[in-house]
């Protein structure tokens, strides 16, 4: 089959020359409806046909063809997608695709599929929270990093080493923990054969909240610790600032007991020896106010 385009004043579309009854209905990712409609609004004659190859191998093959980001089409069709003349959206955030009174383990199983804003083009898969369902205290970071990206876990690069070491230091052992992000994507540039870390902009933040606001809601802590300023200022406002206002508790709506810290990251951002000492140091101490609280 060959496929070719119409020129009309309204949105692309896919039409084909030969006339064929009405197929059945069929199902496809959400991903894919998302990524046909940029790649479909990208100035690439050839992108009818890749549609068209793209969507059968979909449905007739691989339903979950998408993530397999070393497929050639997919890279292609991704690459389509992201070109300067591609359509473009605001990104609707995750409140559509959660699932209302949903616990953990299906919060996770649905927070795979989300494409509520651009940072799931690029990232490996959704990095949900991890642990006890039951916690009694759950730990909030920025974002997964690399590692963290490329096995769907958080907290299991060097930052997760450092948050590891403080919490044997003051007996908390990470198994009846829940460790998660507000951001389930990682955001990053590449340079040369690195990926390096990039913050999320605040958009990108509002859009996924209410996957950190459903976590939280499904099971309701006692103590929420913000590591770092971004999950410090969800919780506590845009004034919150780490070097002032870190280790001390206050209630709020989703924990009678929350306090911040700084992220594990910080200590090996540290200048020296002597400064990631310190950091270290203080990071051990509020975590040792958890761990007595």
């Amino acid at each position: 089959m060959r496929w070719r385009e119409i020129a009309q004043p309204v949105q692309p579309s896919l039409v084909a020359e030969a006339t064929a009854p009405p197929p059945g209905v069929v199902k496809v990712p959400r991903q894919f409806l998302d990524v046909a409609r940029r790649a479909a609004a990208a100035p690439d004659p050839t992108r009818w046909q890749l549609l068209y190859e793209t969507l059968w191998r979909v449905v007739h093959q691989n339903h979950d063809l998408l993530a397999d980001t070393r497929d050639p089409a997919v890279r292609r069709l991704s690459a389509l997608a992201a070109s300067p003349g591609a359509g473009s959206r605001e990104a609707e955030g995750a409140a559509p695709f959660i699932p209302a009174g949903a616990g953990i383990t299906e919060l996770r199983a649905a927070a795979a599929r989300c494409t509520g804003c651009d940072l799931y083009r690029h990232a490996t898969q959704t990095v949900f929270g991890l642990g006890a369902a039951g916690a009694r205290i759950v730990m909030v970071g920025e974002q997964p990093g690399d590692q963290e990206d490329l096995k769907g876990a958080p907290f299991v690069g060097p930052a997760g080493e450092v948050l590891d070491r403080a919490l044997a230091d003051v007996g908390l052992d990470r198994q009846s923990l829940y460790v998660t992000n507000a951001v389930k994507h990682f955001k990053f540039e590449e340079r040369g054969k690195r990926r390096i870390h990039q913050t999320p902009r605040a958009n990108e933040i509002a859009a996924c909240r209410p996957w950190l606001e459903a976590e939280l809601a499904a099971i309701h802590p006692e103590i929420l610790v913000c590591l770092g300023a971004t999950a410090a200022r969800i919780v506590f406002g845009d004034s919150f600032r780490i070097t002032r206002d870190r280790g001390r508790f206050a209630p709020t709506r989703w924990a009678p007991k929350t306090i911040a810290t700084y992220h594990p990251s910080a200590v090996l951002r540290g200048q020296d020896e002597a400064e990631q000492a310190q950091l270290y140091a203080m990071l051990v101490d509020d975590l040792r106010k958890i761990a007595t609280a």
